[in-house]
């Protein structure tokens, strides 16, 4: 652990590129021997080539707690959705807390908050704990302006262009 003032950065937007930017500092921490946990808040599936790398890189531990796309709040499996983000919240805040790792991504988290699986004060009071030399990053779209206050770093990530929207379909080493 360094004795450094810990950093808050946070990549949200409309365009690709949020969770990469995250998994990239993971591989830089993990090439600088640090220790680094991620969860994912939303995703779900264990396929992709992100969690495929990710087992292969030391000292970063990965953990999906997402259930999938989340479904409208009237929706009977809604819930569902909620308890599974309220885990990944105690497990951040238990990798916070416990000092036990240097970078903390908290993948989707974002996300989370703008679809109500979670409170922002929730996120909000985590992060204002974290202590020296931790680093935390939140990814995902529609991250809120009081969300964005309290980071160092802020990334707003604009989709100009994208394959899909011409019909190309999802490539397996670019979108998974």
């Amino acid at each position: 652990m360094t004795n450094q003032k810990g950093r808050l950065l946070i990549f949200t937007g409309d365009g690709k590129g949020k969770t990469t930017a995250a998994l990239g500092m993971a591989l830089r921490a993990s090439g600088q021997g640090m220790r680094v946990k991620i969860i994912q808040f939303i995703k779900a599936d264990q396929s992709t080539g992100e969690v495929a790398a990710v087992k292969n890189l030391p000292g970063v531990e990965l953990i999906q707690t997402g259930l999938g796309f989340v479904p409208a709040q009237d929706h009977p499996g809604f819930p569902q959705h909620r308890e599974a983000a309220q885990l990944g919240m105690q497990l951040a805040e238990e990798a916070i807390q416990s000092g036990e790792y240097d970078l903390v991504i908290l993948d989707e988290v974002c996300n989370a908050v703008a679809l109500h699986l979670l409170p922002e004060e929730r996120v909000a009071a985590i992060l204002k704990m974290s202590g020296p030399g931790r680093i935390i990053v939140l990814t995902g779209r529609d991250a809120s302006e009081s969300l964005m206050a309290l980071a160092d770093t802020v990334t707003i990530m604009n989709c100009r262009k994208h394959a899909l929207e011409s019909g190309r379909p999802a490539q397996k080493g670019v979108e998974f």
